[in-house]
């Protein structure tokens, strides 16, 4: 019997790590076929009377039950991240309708962080660790920057969820800083559209659609600019002074 070359135990060592990441994207995809039609706005329209009224009578379960249904959609990048988030704020209003919100996009992303991390993160962080030239430098330097690029990816309205929730654990981002970078910097985001889910009682009686691109209007996208130039504050003045430490 021949024994595995070191390449072959490699690559054999590397599917376990996989499998939780893969499993997500699986889901994913299944999700996006299945699931569209029903975790969109139309649904959410033609089936508000019924969430109001389990609201009504059953708050603390309707509380729970929604909760946990964002945390699956965002923990799986099922479609109706955003659906949620209006729903968290025409069932609740902006308060806890927002702070709803924030705890299941924030359990969510740290579902797929730790799958991340549990699988190929660890990997790849430890062999850049261990790497010389370029990509030690690259490593260092995302350390030294951490709390800075994780609020960036959270605040910069183009990232991805879904990419905002990976790129950290493939770095080697620690998980405590990775939750409180995660549940500060979508406060914005979060504010903005649970205020627009808050207001959707008068869109249904009009027969109109929400604006969904009013995070990308001058008076909400330039605060949200603004922080973002706050939060990358300390990585350029280390850059200027040319400090090294983390």
């Amino acid at each position: 019997m021949t024994s595995m070359t070191e390449p072959q135990t490699r690559s054999a060592g590397m599917w376990p790590r996989a499998l939780p990441i893969a499993t997500i994207l699986i889901v994913a995809v299944l999700g996006y076929v299945l699931f569209r039609d029903s975790l969109s706005f139309e649904a959410l329209s033609a089936h508000r009377e019924r969430a109001l009224a389990f609201r009504d009578a059953h708050y603390v379960w309707a509380a729970l039950g929604f909760v946990a249904a964002y945390v699956v959609i965002v923990a799986f990048s099922l479609p109706g991240a955003l659906v949620a988030s209006l729903t968290g704020g025409f069932l609740f209003g902006m308060f806890p309708g927002t702070l709803f919100n924030m705890v299941a996009a924030t359990v969510g992303a740290t579902v797929i962080f730790l799958a991340a991390r549990w699988g190929l993160g660890a990997h790849l962080a430890a062999r850049m660790d261990a790497s010389d030239g370029r990509i030690k430098r690259l490593k260092q330097g995302i350390d030294e920057n951490q709390w800075s690029m994780l609020f960036l990816i959270r605040l910069v309205p183009v990232v991805p969820f879904f990419v905002a929730n990976l790129i950290p654990a493939l770095v080697g981002v620690p998980l405590m800083r990775f939750v409180v970078s995660t549940f500060l910097g979508i406060i914005p985001g979060a504010l903005v559209y649970t205020s627009v889910g808050a207001g959707l009682s008068e869109v249904f009686e009009r027969g109109e659609s929400p604006n969904l691109g009013i995070l990308f209007e001058p008076h909400i996208l330039l605060p949200i600019l603004g922080l973002c130039v706050l939060a990358a504050l300390p990585m350029l003045l280390r850059v200027l002074r040319g400090d090294k430490r983390p």
